[in-house]
C-alpha cells in the first residue's frame, strides 16, 4: 500500500513538472500558437462553412422539387344511394408523385442566390478581420513581454551598479576616505532600486499572463522568449497601402450589395408568379355494389372495383391585384436602406483613412523617439563610465555617481519604452492596412 502511494506521488510530481515546463518561442511561433488556439477563429471558420452550405441551399431554388404521397382510407358504413347502389370504401388507397417547378417568381430566386454569395463573402471577410485582430494581439503581447524582461535585466544591472558603489564606499569609509553619510545615501538609493525592481518583477508576471491569454495557453504556463531585445528596423513603405484591402471596406460594400438584393426580394412579393406542376396519381380499391338487369329482365347484384391512375400537368399564374400601396411602400423602404448603407460606407471610409494616417504618424513619431532615446543612452553611458572612474580615483562625489547612474537608468528605460511603442505602432499600422 505504501509503495502504491509512493508511485502515485511520483507520477503526480512528474505530471506537474511536465505541465509546468517552459515554452520557448519567437514572435512567429507565438502568432501560430494564437491562431491555433483561438476559439473565436474556429467559430469564424464554422461561419464560413455555414455560409457555403447556405449558398448551396440557395442554388436548389432553381431546381424542381419532387414530392410523393400515399393515403389509405376506411369509411364505415357504406354509402347508399337512391338508385340502389352502395359505395364501399374500405381499404381505399391513393398515391401520387408531384413535380413543382417555379418558372417566374419575380426574381426572388436570383436575388436569394446573390444574397447567399454575399453572405459567403461576408463570412470570409469576418474571418480575415478576426485573424488580423488575433495576430496583432499576439504580436503586441509578445513584444510587451520582451520589453518588460529587458527592463528587469536593466534593473538587475542598475542594482549591480549600486551594489558596486556601496562596496567601494564602504571600503572607503573603513579607510577614512569617505563619510558614513555617503554610505547612507547609497543605502537609500538601494532601497529605491529594490522597490523598482520588485515592481518590474510583478510587471513581468502580469505580461506573461497577458501573453498566455493571447496565445490561448493556461495562465500558469512558464514562457521563455528567444528575443532579448526589440528590433526597430522597419522596411515599410508607409504610403504604400490600399484602403480597399481592409476587410472592413469589403464588409461595408457587401452590405450595400445585400441591401440592393433585398430590394429585389421585396419587390418580388408583389409581382406575378408563374409555376408549373406535373404529377402522376393513382386511386383504387373502391367498390360499387348495385343491382343490374340481365338479358331476361331479371335483376342481379353486381360488384365493380374502381382502380384508376393518370398524369396531370398544371400551370398556375398568381397576380397581385391590390394591396393598398403596401408593395410600393416596402420597396421604397428597402431602397432607403441602400442609401443608408452608402452613407455608412462614406462615413467609415473617412474614419478608416484617418485611422491609417494616425498609424503612419505614430510610426514616424516612434522612430524619432527611438533615435532620440539612443542618443541619450549613448551620452548617459559615456557619462557613467567617466564618473565611475572619477569616483574610483576620488575625483567625483557619491552624489555625482548616483546622479549619473540614475541618468543611465532613465535613458535605458526610455529606450526600451520607445522601442516597444514603435514596435506596437508598426503592428497597429500593419493591422490598419491589412498587411498582417
Amino acid at each position: 500500500m505504501r509503495l502504491f502511494k509512493i508511485i502515485t506521488l511520483v507520477t503526480a510530481a512528474l505530471l506537474v513538472t511536465e505541465s509546468l515546463s517552459a515554452i520557448t518561442l519567437n514572435v512567429s511561433q507565438a502568432i501560430d500558437l494564437a491562431l491555433e488556439n483561438s476559439e473565436e477563429l474556429v467559430s469564424a471558420k464554422n461561419a464560413v462553412e455555414q455560409s457555403r452550405l447556405n449558398r448551396q441551399v440557395a442554388k436548389t431554388g432553381y431546381l424542381p422539387s419532387f414530392s410523393g404521397s400515399v393515403t389509405g382510407m376506411w369509411r364505415l358504413p357504406d354509402s347508399e344511394t337512391d338508385m340502389g347502389m352502395s359505395l364501399r370504401m374500405r381499404g381505399v388507397y391513393m398515391a401520387g408523385i408531384n413535380l413543382t417547378q417555379p418558372i417566374f417568381v419575380g426574381g426572388k430566386i436570383i436575388a436569394s442566390n446573390k444574397l447567399a454569395r454575399i453572405g459567403e463573402t461576408v463570412a470570409n471577410e469576418q474571418l480575415r478581420q478576426i485573424r488580423i485582430k488575433i495576430i496583432a494581439n499576439a504580436e503586441t503581447s509578445y513584444w510587451s513581454y520582451v520589453a518588460v524582461l529587458s527592463k528587469l535585466e536593466m534593473m538587475n544591472s542598475y542594482r549591480a551598479q549600486i551594489d558596486t558603489a556601496y562596496n567601494q564606499t564602504k571600503a572607503a569609509v573603513e579607510a577614512g576616505m569617505a563619510t558614513k553619510n555617503d554610505l547612507l545615501r547609497i543605502e537609500a538609493r538601494q532601497g529605491q532600486v529594490k522597490y523598482q525592481q520588485e515592481q518590474v518583477t510583478n510587471g513581468v508576471e502580469l505580461c506573461r499572463m497577458a501573453l498566455c491569454d493571447a496565445l490561448g495557453l493556461d495562465l500558469d504556463t512558464p514562457l521563455t522568449v528567444e528575443d532579448s531585445d526589440i528590433p526597430v528596423e522597419t522596411a515599410l513603405d508607409l504610403e504604400d497601402y490600399n484602403l480597399e484591402s481592409r476587410p472592413e471596406m469589403q464588409l461595408l460594400r457587401a452590405d450595400i450589395e445585400a441591401k440592393r438584393q433585398q430590394v429585389h426580394v421585396t419587390r418580388a412579393d408583389f409581382l406575378p408568379q408563374i409555376g408549373l406542376q406535373a404529377g402522376w396519381s393513382a386511386m383504387g380499391n373502391i367498390k360499387l355494389d348495385m343491382m343490374q338487369q340481365d338479358a331476361n329482365g331479371n335483376y342481379a347484384p353486381v360488384s365493380n372495383k374502381i382502380n384508376t391512375d393518370g398524369w396531370n400537368i398544371m400551370v398556375s399564374l398568381q397576380v397581385p391585384l391590390f394591396n393598398w400601396g403596401k408593395g410600393v411602400k416596402m420597396v421604397k423602404y428597402a431602397r432607403m436602406e441602400v442609401n443608408n448603407a452608402k452613407l455608412n460606407l462614406d462615413r467609415n471610409t473617412r474614419l478608416l483613412e484617418l485611422q491609417v494616417q494616425q498609424a503612419i504618424a505614430n510610426v514616424r513619431t516612434g522612430e524619432e523617439l527611438v533615435h532620440s532615446a539612443e542618443t541619450s543612452l549613448r551620452q548617459a553611458e559615456a557619462a557613467l563610465a567617466s564618473t565611475t572612474e572619477s569616483y574610483r580615483l576620488g575625483l567625483a562625489t557619491i552624489n555625482d555617481l548616483l546622479d549619473t547612474q540614475a541618468q543611465w537608468h532613465t535613458s535605458r528605460s526610455s529606450l526600451i519604452e520607445a522601442k516597444t511603442q514603435l514596435r506596437i505602432h508598426i503592428v497597429d499600422y500593419r493591422a490598419a492596412t491589412a498587411k498582417i
